[in-house]
C-alpha cells in the first residue's frame, strides 16, 4: 500500500470513530455531552432551522429541548466521505414515538475545526421529514 493511501485510510477510520462517538451523544438526552462535540463558534443547521443556529449557547437551548422530546431515537452510521474540511456522512436513524418505531435516512455536511479536529465546526443535516409529521399527526 501506498504511504498516501495509509494516510487516508487511516483518516477515514479516525473519521468514523469520531462521527460513531458523535452519534451515540445524539442518544439519552445528555445535551451538555452532544454540545461537548461543537467549537464555540458553531455553526448548525437543520429542516426545523432553516435559517441556523449560531454558537455553542444558543445551539445547547436548541439541544436540550430536542434531545428531551427525543431520548430514546439511534443513529447509525451508513457510510462516510471524507472532505477537504471534515467529512459529509449518510445515516440512519430510529426514533420511537409512541409503540412506533420511524426509520429515516439522510445526510450530514460536517465541517471539523482547523486547529482541533474533535471539534465541530459546521453541521448541516438534510432530510426529507414526511413520514417524521405524518406519524406524529396520527399520533394526536
Amino acid at each position: 500500500m501506498m504511504v498516501k493511501e495509509a494516510e487516508n485510510l487511516e483518516n477515514q477510520e479516525n473519521l468514523e470513530l469520531f462521527c460513531n462517538e458523535w452519534l451515540n451523544a445524539w442518544t439519552g438526552n445528555k445535551p451538555k455531552n452532544l454540545i461537548d462535540f461543537y467549537a464555540d463558534d458553531t455553526y448548525y443547521r437543520d429542516p426545523a432551522n432553516s435559517e441556523g443556529i449560531n454558537g455553542c449557547e444558543h445551539l445547547l437551548n436548541y439541544f436540550e429541548k430536542l434531545l428531551k422530546r427525543n431520548p430514546n431515537w439511534k443513529w447509525e452510521l451508513i457510510e462516510l466521505f471524507p472532505t477537504e474540511k471534515g467529512f459529509n456522512f449518510k445515516w440512519k436513524s430510529t426514533i420511537p414515538i409512541g409503540t412506533e418505531q420511524i426509520i429515516e435516512y439522510g445526510m450530514d455536511i460536517v465541517e471539523l475545526e482547523p486547529s482541533n479536529k474533535r471539534k465541530i465546526k459546521r453541521n448541516e443535516v438534510y432530510f426529507d421529514r414526511t413520514q417524521f409529521f405524518s406519524t406524529l399527526k396520527k399520533k394526536m
